[in-house]
């Protein structure tokens, strides 16, 4: 297992088939939370708990595509396995192309699961690193002061100290003494880093000549 606290979510209209698959799964060393509904799953699931869901695709009420559709919305990045019948494959691959990790089609080896679950979850403890790692970024980026916040948008458009000092009305010393404390409270290494790292937290800012 790759964490102690992971979760892998079963849900499936049949709770007899959430039973059979979680004392399966439970054997194999993985924690497990079942549901019967894809609004039951959504309206107890944690986005801070890491783990994946496993769902079968057609269900009543909430197809697995829609299921999708709505952890996007919510901006939840938990992978989604789903099962799918021969006649179902379509919709698993439009979910697929809607964010959903991988699909499965019945019948399937047990291993087969597992197999896919690890990766799953694997995907989910990487999201969660980058996701960890972004907030530090902008938690950096949030200590600028607005000065410092006009030397950074300045610095990121490839302006150079004497510009950017005629621009912002200040002595080249002052500019460099500004982007010296940029660099250092946004942990950058270099200026293509700190322009990376601004492109990754605001894509549409950075785009802007």
């Amino acid at each position: 297992m790759l964490e102690a606290q992971s979760v892998v979510y079963l849900q499936d209209d049949e709770e007899s088939n959430v039973v059979s698959l979680g004392r399966m799964l439970r054997a194999s060393g993985f924690a497990i939370r079942g549901f019967t509904s894809a609004a039951e799953f959504l309206a107890a699931h944690d986005p801070g708990i890491a783990g994946c869901l496993v769902a079968d695709v057609r269900m009543p009420g909430m197809s697995g595509l829609e299921l999708q559709q709505q952890l996007n919305v919510r901006g939840a990045v938990i992978p989604v396995i789903f099962i799918t019948g021969h006649g179902d494959i379509p919709m698993a691959v439009e979910a697929m192309q809607h964010g959903a990790f991988d699909f499965l089609q019945k019948p399937f080896r047990d291993q087969d699961l597992i197999d896919r679950i690890q990766r799953a979850l694997a995907k989910d403890a990487r999201n969660r690193s980058s996701l960890k790692e972004h907030d530090r970024i902008r938690q950096r980026f949030d200590s600028l002061t607005p000065r410092e916040r006009e030397v950074l948008t300045l610095m990121t458009r490839g302006k150079a100290n004497k510009v950017m000092a005629a621009e912002l009305g200040l002595s080249q010393r002052t500019v460099e003494i500004h982007r010296a404390r940029v660099m250092e409270k946004s942990g950058a290494a270099s200026l293509a880093q700190l322009v990376r790292m601004v492109m990754d937290l605001e894509p549409t800012d950075a785009a802007t000549p």
